[in-house]
């Protein structure tokens, strides 16, 4: 074990005494004038190799050369100035720099030259300039001038719009393992631009650009983990993926890691850890994790509840556009949650959710209509919200705009098309919806008189407790539609009802009690009931 590492020392000794004395030989060089030798020994102490790192000291022997006419040397001098190494930052000199040696035909100068002009460093902003310089770059080859290019393309800036040459410039730049460029192949594969949509395309290139780090494709490829697009659904490797990118600091992926956790999709369920990964991506402006942190405040998950803070998160969120916080900010308001009730600008909030389509924000804007709150009564309106929302397949909706129909608010009077929408929100379990069928069928109206189906459709509402079908079922079993006579469970069902504050059940059960139906005759309970029922108004 001695020997070898004997060995191993003397090797190191010899090729430091060589390395040394080449050193001192370009040391020499330089100092005597020779210009490629000032700009070699400028890269040994940028990179530190065969030297102590040292910016300014290469900044110094860059500058020498750079005089001297020597391209590379311009170059470096032009990223000195940009990144501030061994001199100033000054994107001005950069630019300068850049150019003269951009000029001259070097590449990666083309580039940053390229990029001064993109970004306005250094020069006046123009992306027509960024695009002729990146095109010469990428021409030579250069991925990163490539992949400019390729935005350039793809965003329409410099040169028309085009998809299928975005696509053209990203494609050489990702096969050269340039990230970004494989980045956005992927999402040229995805969205299907410049190529046909190619899930399993998409999650290739944005998996070789997240193995290289890049924390935006191991957001996106996070989704189609959770998505299973171009690879089978796995909601651990989804997490495993946003963790990453999370870590990185991006608040995508911050947020989708909330959701994570506060799902439970590829970890433990844990609501603590999801408003801790909600929360640096609300501050970082990101308006589905302020939504979400919202959520967190308004329901006490992960937090103390808060309705001023989720106020605050929700008005946030709502302010850039975020249709989900546009509409809880229109319910906050609405019933005076975390702020004071204001039916004005509950309105305000839920139209702007609802013209963004919005189905539960169209239910609502179509009540504040029908209603004439924060906003002048108008049938018309409300019925064309509610339509807009039911046609979504919103039940709530579907069951407003039967109403609609049913009295001819807002639109001519259509007992058939009120039993069609009726049907449409009953048939996803809307009780009110169910009960309202159930009356279409036992009066024959928007469609044919049926009593069978109108006790099955009181009865699916009164599993959920809906006050009028238990009513409405205890008619039936008191007049034998649709069901055998039976006066004692027609008692239960109007008690039921009328225990529940319902007047019509109320009145009813003074019925049973009065005539003795379904339960011993007694006029003191009769009468009960009666006087309960008149103070709700029930003539």
């Amino acid at each position: 074990m001695k020997r070898y590492m004997g060995f191993i020392g003397l090797l190191f000794f010899i090729f430091l005494i060589i390395f040394t004395s080449c050193s001192d030989h370009l040391i020499k060089k330089a100092m005597s004038g020779d210009a490629e030798a000032q700009y070699l020994l400028g890269k040994s102490y940028y990179d530190g190799k065969g030297v102590k790192k040292d910016y300014n000291e290469a900044f110094r022997w860059f500058k020498s050369a750079a005089k001297k006419g020597i391209t590379e040397a311009q170059y470096w001098m032009g990223n000195c100035y940009y990144e501030g190494r061994g001199t100033k930052q000054d994107y001005n000199e950069a630019f300068r720099w850049f150019k003269a040696a951009a000029e001259q035909g070097i590449a990666e100068a083309q580039y940053w030259v390229g990029n001064c002009y993109y970004e306005g460093r250094g020069t006046k902003q123009d992306y027509n300039e960024a695009f002729c310089w990146y095109k010469p770059a990428a021409e030579q080859g250069l991925p990163e001038a490539q992949c400019s290019l390729g935005n350039c393309y793809y965003e329409g800036r410099g040169t028309k719009q085009d998809y299928n040459e975005a696509f053209s410039w990203y494609k050489p730049a990702a096969e050269q393992g340039y990230a970004d460029a494989q980045y956005y192949l992927g999402i040229c594969y995805y969205d299907g631009k410049g190529v046909k949509q190619d899930y399993k395309e998409a999650f290739r290139w944005y998996k070789a650009a997240a193995d290289q780090g890049l924390a935006d494709a191991q957001n996106r490829l996070g989704y189609c983990y959770v998505n299973g697009q171009g690879v089978k659904q796995d909601y651990n490797q989804a997490f495993r993926w946003f963790k990453a990118a999370a870590e990185q600091g991006i608040a995508k992926a911050q947020c989708n890691l909330g959701l994570c956790y506060a799902n439970g999709q590829g970890v433990k369920q844990d609501y603590n850890q999801a408003f801790r990964w909600f929360k640096p991506a609300a501050e970082q402006g990101y308006a589905p994790a302020q939504f979400n942190l919202g959520i967190c405040y308004d329901i006490g998950k992960g937090v103390k509840q808060d309705f001023n803070e989720a106020f605050r998160w929700f008005k946030t969120a709502a302010e850039q556009g975020h249709a989900g916080a546009q509409f809880n900010l229109g319910v906050y308001y609405d019933i005076g949650k975390g702020v004071k009730q204001d039916y004005r600008e509950a309105f305000r909030w839920y139209k702007a959710a609802a013209e963004q389509g919005l189905a539960e924000a169209q239910n609502n804007l179509g009540i504040c209509y029908l209603n004439g709150e924060g906003v002048k009564q108008d049938f018309n309106e409300a019925f064309r919200w509610f339509k807009a929302a039911a046609e979504q397949g919103h039940a709530y909706a579907q069951f407003n705009l039967g109403v609609c129909y049913s009295k001819g608010q807002g639109v001519r009077q259509d007992y058939y098309e009120a039993f069609r929408w009726f049907k449409a929100a009953a048939e996803q379990g809307h009780a009110e919806a169910q009960c309202r069928i159930g009356i279409c069928y036992l009066k024959g109206k928007g469609v044919k008189q049926d009593f069978n189906e109108a006790f099955r459709w009181f009865k699916a509402a009164t599993e959920q407790g809906d006050t009028y079908a238990q009513n409405n079922l205890g008619y039936c079993y008191e007049n034998g539609k649709g069901v055998k006579q039976d006066y004692n469970e027609a008692f239960r069902w109007y008690k039921a009802a009328a225990e529940q504050g319902n007047e019509v059940a109320q009145c009813n059960l003074g019925n049973c009690y009065y005539n003795g139906q379904g339960v011993r005759r007694d006029y003191k309970e009769a009468f009960r009931w009666y006087k309960t029922a008149a103070e709700q108004g029930y003539a």
